[in-house]
């Protein structure tokens, strides 16, 4: 069998056709492996004679959905590079993202109509020749002008298998991730390294016969498209939710019999704060993974007491997903710990050298395994700062205990993570001393009850009258809401060290209260 991560669906379509591979979590649309495998064959087979040539880059911009899940195995059969769109990017970051990865087509739904249509204007921008748009179920508009209708031009091919365009060390996607310069950065992953990944997990976490998986993660983030591929290697029904809703996702849970998901910290603190959420059935539940921020130990301990294991993930972009993982046994003993690195997957600690340190030293985190990147897209100085030796450099401080149990300390690159989402202060610096009225800007995470952390701007203004909400209102435009300052201090000097660099720390300890929101 070739490595080709589109063929695990044609795989498991052939050993379970009738089993159930993808369910709205509402359940109004659901699909057995063969539906989905036949759907998925049907846009492959019209890509294919539409000329798509392997290599291609294809454009996702859809919310979570059946069309995101057949769209990524089935331009993975014919041997196009799939590049998941963030959707709470504005357009000047997804022009960005689609010129950068040199993408030929896009597929939107109608939620991004608008978004499309701007893109669209853009002369000469984009790379993009085709434009399909997904119409809703209940939609009786036609596409775009410019776009054509995605369900016609699927249902324009036959179910066959197509011919299969890529195998192994062929690219699978880009999927871009902000750097610390405020310039999104691709993450190339292949064929073989997206199947590592999987294995990696899969022999790793809890998985059982049966398994009805709750998929509540964007699926343009790899928190939520490696766990879509184990689901398909595995034969589990994913239980997908078009987006979070903690109301729903507990009458999923109730209605369906979830065994498993994965959800971030702030989605596991919303479901519990849900008035009468007591009242629900969780009892078919028996763990939930979490990741991308550390789990307060209380949240841990208030699953436990429920009965709902909490295993808590370490992990990058650029790992396909697992680094570290936690066990249910040790996550309240070693709160502190995101646990010991997944099967097939190596962690050290490391001092500015790439020398092991010994246990109980802090130095940063180095990941090696082969679901690691290939490469960043175009960035061939980034991949040799961050490939040194077979190991992939994380920009995280770590430490790890006598027992092998790794915790991280303190981020390099002073990322903050809102909700789930890495926010890079960098570029939120550089969208401050755009406006006329600032000279200089710094911005921090301050801890948040509802999003985890949330940005915090410290401004110097050379306009007196300037105001906090004028500035945030400035920031409204020019970065997704997400990325978007909570609230605005003026302060008369930045704090920098020697060669100039902000001193993150001495901001810190000068706005130490938590944030607003």
């Amino acid at each position: 069998m070739q490595m080709n991560m589109g063929l695990l669906l044609s795989k498991r379509a052939h050993l379970n056709p009738e089993r159930e591979a993808y369910v709205e979590s509402d359940g109004s649309r659901r699909f057995t492996f063969k539906a989905l495998n036949e759907r998925t064959n049907r846009l492959a087979n019209s890509l294919q004679a539409d000329g798509i040539k392997p290599g291609d880059r294809v454009g996702l911009l859809l919310m979570n959905s059946v069309e995101f899940m057949e769209a990524f195995f089935a331009i993975a059969k014919v041997g196009g590079v799939v590049v998941p769109l963030n959707w709470r990017l504005v357009a000047d970051e997804l022009e960005f993202i689609l010129k950068d990865a040199g993408a030929t087509r896009l597929i939107f739904d109608d939620a991004f109509s608008s978004t499309a249509a701007e893109l669209h204007s853009r002369t000469n921008k984009t790379d993009i020749q085709q434009w399909l748009q997904v119409l809703g179920a209940a939609s009786d508009d036609a596409a775009q002008s410019f776009a054509t209708s995605y369900e016609q031009f699927c249902e324009a091919s036959g179910t066959h298998e197509p011919d299969c365009g890529a195998e192994d060390d062929d690219m699978l996607y880009i999927m871009y991730t902000s750097g610390t310069t405020g310039l999104p950065k691709g993450v190339v992953h292949t064929h073989t390294t997206a199947m590592w990944g999987v294995l990696t997990i899969h022999a790793t976490a809890d998985y059982q016969a049966n398994e009805r998986y709750l998929a509540c993660l964007p699926m343009f983030h790899v928190g939520a498209l490696t766990p879509l591929t184990i689901n398909v290697y595995h034969g589990a029904t994913t239980y997908v939710m078009r987006s979070f809703d903690p109301v729903a996702a507990w009458e999923c849970v109730a209605r369906e019999k979830i065994t498993s998901g994965l959800l971030v910290p702030a989605m596991l603190n919303f479901m519990v704060q849900v008035p009468g959420y007591e009242n629900y059935d969780w009892s078919s539940v028996r763990g939930f993974m979490t990741g991308a921020a550390p789990v307060p130990l209380a949240l841990t301990q208030q699953f436990q007491q429920m009965g709902i294991d909490i295993n808590q993930v370490y992990g990058l972009t650029e790992t396909c997903g697992p680094a570290c993982l936690m066990d249910s046994l040790n996550a309240v003993s070693k709160p502190e710990s995101c646990g010991k690195p997944f099967f097939f997957t190596e962690v050290m600690v490391a001092d500015e050298h790439g020398n092991e340190l010994p246990v109980g030293e802090a130095g940063e985190m180095l990941v090696r395994g082969k679901h690691i990147m290939r490469e960043y897209w175009n960035r061939p100085d980034a991949t040799a700062d961050t490939l040194v030796n077979g190991w992939l450099r994380t920009g995280d401080v770590g430490v790890m205990d006598d027992q092998g149990f790794f915790s991280i300390q303190d981020r390099i690159k002073d990322m903050i993570i809102s909700g789930g989402e890495n926010v890079y202060p960098a570029e939120i610096e550089g969208v401050l001393q755009s406006h006329p009225g600032i000279s200089e800007a710094g911005v921090i995470g301050q801890r948040s009850e509802k999003w985890g952390e949330s940005p915090l701007a410290v401004v110097v203004k050379t306009d007196a009258a300037l105001t906090a909400e004028e500035i945030l209102s400035y920031c409204q435009d020019k970065l997704a809401r997400f990325k978007q300052p909570a609230a605005v201090e003026f302060i008369d000097v930045i704090p920098r060290n020697p060669s100039g660099k902000i001193l993150k720390r001495v901001l810190r300890e000068q706005y130490p209260s938590d944030a607003n929101v």
